[in-house]
């Protein structure tokens, strides 16, 4: 069991950046847009196959678990029924593709939430976004990080913006899967499954990709493979809740409202916070080029009695979000 730094010291040890000597890009707009009807095709050279494997348990890399003497001979036949059911799905347009991004200026509070507005004025406050922050022991030079940590300060003399995204591949989806288990046909119902989430992680990269070239356009000269693409080579994030850097499922909920979800793509949350259609991804976007990636791990009492505070909910439900994270 690994003890934690107290929650008021790991807020202590926040990441300080220097604000002083980087202009965070203003996007080309502010507010949302929705774009209908994506085009399949423009997805598929950026599908992760990797993943597609591990779903149907084959442990390896693509392209190179197509010769691995194990599984190499599994692999190729599921990815040549994969790619025949794949230009069968883009072709006749079996599955529809809907997309939504937003901006907004935002900073991080005295608390440690970022605060989203209307505008650059900042007389009209939209939302707060919460996030958890570390609580493991860290080395002297390292920082408890949250993803607040990478939005500029309120004090800071910079204006600073935040992204959020939702996407979905999975409009069609489960009424193909479910004609296919009417056939007794499980194998075709699961592909059908697994490739609406390829396109849909397709989709989600395609967007980010637009978004630092073009939307926000913070990293307008990118030029990067699909390999790299994979890799995160690209500056800034776009985390998820539920996902180790921000494990609040419940975060979804300001997320879709201030995208207005529902109403621009018909995405819906369920009560346990999934979405629906299941070929859906949604997230923020940082730019901050020293954001990243990283776990928050386990957290005190004391920091779920803090964010119950800060978010206006009883701790029991606090409690309950955030179970996988109790110490």
């Amino acid at each position: 069991k690994k003890k934690l730094l107290a929650f008021d010291s790991a807020c202590d040890n926040r990441l300080l950046l220097d604000w002083t000597s980087h202009t965070p890009t203003k996007p080309s707009f502010i507010g949302i847009k929705a774009f209908q009807d994506y085009p399949l095709e423009d997805l598929v050279p950026y599908i992760d196959w990797t993943p597609f494997f591990i779903t149907w348990s084959l442990a390896g890399k693509y392209p190179a678990i197509l010769k691995d003497e194990k599984v190499g001979e599994a692999a190729r036949d599921l990815f040549a029924d994969a790619q025949t059911m794949l230009r069968d799905l883009v072709d006749n347009k079996r599955l529809q593709a809907q997309a939504v991004i937003g901006f907004w200026p935002a900073h991080t509070n005295a608390d440690g939430d970022v605060e989203v507005f209307e505008d650059e004025e900042k007389q009209t406050a939209l939302a707060k976004l919460f996030f958890l922050r570390q609580q493991a022991l860290k080395d002297e030079d390292q920082a408890n990080l949250s993803l607040a940590d990478f939005i500029a300060p309120s004090d800071a003399a910079v204006n600073d913006y935040i992204g959020g995204f939702a996407v979905t591949t999975g409009i069609g989806a489960d009424l193909l899967a479910q004609q296919y288990e009417a056939e007794n046909n499980d194998y075709d119902s699961l592909m059908v499954k697994a490739l609406a989430d390829r396109l849909a992680e397709a989709l989600a990269e395609r967007m980010h990709e637009r978004v630092r070239t073009e939307f926000w356009g913070y990293q307008s000269d990118e030029s990067l493979s699909n390999e790299e693409l994979i890799r995160e080579r690209y500056k800034g994030i776009r985390p998820a809740p539920g996902y180790p850097s921000c494990p609040d499922h419940s975060e979804k909920e300001t997320l879709f409202s201030l995208l207005d979800v529902e109403n621009q793509i018909g995405i819906d949350l369920t009560e346990s916070f999934a979405m629906t259609p299941a070929a859906s991804v949604s997230g923020y976007y940082f730019s901050h080029p020293g954001s990243r990636y990283f776990p928050v791990g386990k957290v005190s009492q004391a920091q779920v009695d803090s964010m119950a505070k800060r978010k206006q909910v009883s701790v029991q439900d606090m409690q309950k979000t955030l179970s996988p994270n109790l110490e």
